[in-house]
């Protein structure tokens, strides 16, 4: 078995889209008819959204995000951090914890997205 996608539920799929690409660089790979479900190209694991509405309509009660109470985070992997937090935050994401370096050499900052989820800006590990 393999990690296919991880969905995440938002109120607007296309702004999120839109979103993701202008702070962080990412391209739309699938926006389905009607814009209630569209992907990210992340490599061999999409970044996916939903809408609430539609998975209301399939029974689940999806809830908003909080980045200040975080239930995960999504890690995007950059050999500049300083750098893709200012694209973030001039792309209208919200800083969470500035840039720092870690004692074990990673490189790390976190923003909230424009649906409140908590996003990690870091180099990759070893």
């Amino acid at each position: 078995m393999q990690l296919g996608y991880t969905i995440l539920y938002v109120p607007d799929v296309p702004a999120t889209l839109k979103f993701y690409e202008a702070a962080f660089g990412l391209k739309t790979r699938f926006l389905a008819e009607g814009g209630d479900y569209g992907e990210l190209e992340t490599g061999s694991t999409a970044l996916a959204f939903s809408a609430h509405r539609l998975m209301q309509q399939l029974g689940k009660n999806p809830q908003a995000a909080n980045a200040h109470a975080p239930c995960f985070e999504i890690a995007l992997c950059t050999p500049d951090v300083p750098a893709a937090l200012a694209q973030a935050i001039a792309a209208g994401a919200t800083l969470m914890r500035p840039v720092e370096v870690m004692p074990w050499g990673q490189t790390i900052a976190y923003v909230a997205d424009i649906n409140g989820f908590l996003v990690e800006l870091c180099t990759p590990m070893g």
